[in-house]
């Protein structure tokens, strides 16, 4: 981040908020001001263990929604609710409109409780990282994986993520700070950040088999001169 005082003084608000994708775990808690009104828009909870569900206080845990490949979850009572391509106030807000008629003042406890990326190549702990929050930067990410390698090429990092069903890709300069402002400075549920090697890391490579080829060709020579010689 060699510019990093320039470019904070031309720095924008952001308003991250992540998308909802297929295959997002939702945990969607409905309230109001009469519980039994707003109860049989909740999934059942169990006191016993559930894989796909979120522990709440008392040992509770509560099923969660998967989002189809349609972008779309069965609720009950409202049946198909679509929520595929909106952030979650977005999601909050059209759930709010549909309960109008049933709850008044409906309150919706919301989350992507499968919010995980990934971050490979050199680093010093590769791996995926489930995350507790929906918001996470691209420094961050790679502060979670134990920084970069000293073979890690800071001018040449992947960045994968899905938009509208199709894989986008963005290499970001992390030595110039101007990618605080792009949109792959925050990252997405899912998202693949992969640090490519630096010149000195792919010549070694390149290297080392071939002097070890060498080494033994030579002395492959070397043994078949001294017998011809004898």
């Amino acid at each position: 981040m060699q510019n990093i005082d320039q470019t904070l003084s031309q720095q924008q608000n952001s308003d991250f908020q992540p998308v909802i994708q297929p295959d997002d775990l939702l945990l969607i808690i409905i309230s109001g001001d009469n519980p039994e009104t707003s109860a049989p828009f909740n999934l059942t909870t169990y006191a016993g263990i559930d894989n796909s569900s979120e522990t709440a206080q008392g040992g509770i845990r509560f099923q969660s929604y998967l989002v189809n490949a349609e972008g779309a979850i069965d609720m009950p009572i409202l049946g198909r609710v679509v929520l595929g391509g909106l952030n979650k106030l977005q999601a909050i807000e059209k759930i709010k409109s549909l309960l109008k008629e049933y709850i008044t003042n409906p309150i919706i406890n919301f989350r992507i409780i499968n919010y995980k990326v990934s971050v490979l190549g050199e680093v010093a702990s590769p791996g995926t990282f489930q995350l507790q929050t929906e918001r996470i930067t691209l420094p961050e990410a790679i502060s979670r994986a134990g920084d970069l390698t000293i073979y890690g090429d800071r001018k040449n990092v992947l960045v994968i993520r899905e938009e509208n069903g199709k894989k986008v890709y963005k290499y970001i300069d992390l030595t110039n700070a101007d990618f605080i402002n792009s949109p792959y400075y925050y990252l997405d549920q899912n998202d693949v950040v992969y640090v490519n090697p630096n010149k000195t890391k792919i010549n070694s490579s390149v290297i080392g088999p071939n002097v070890t080829v060498g080494i033994s060709a030579v002395s492959l020579l070397i043994t078949i001169i001294a017998l011809l010689s004898r």
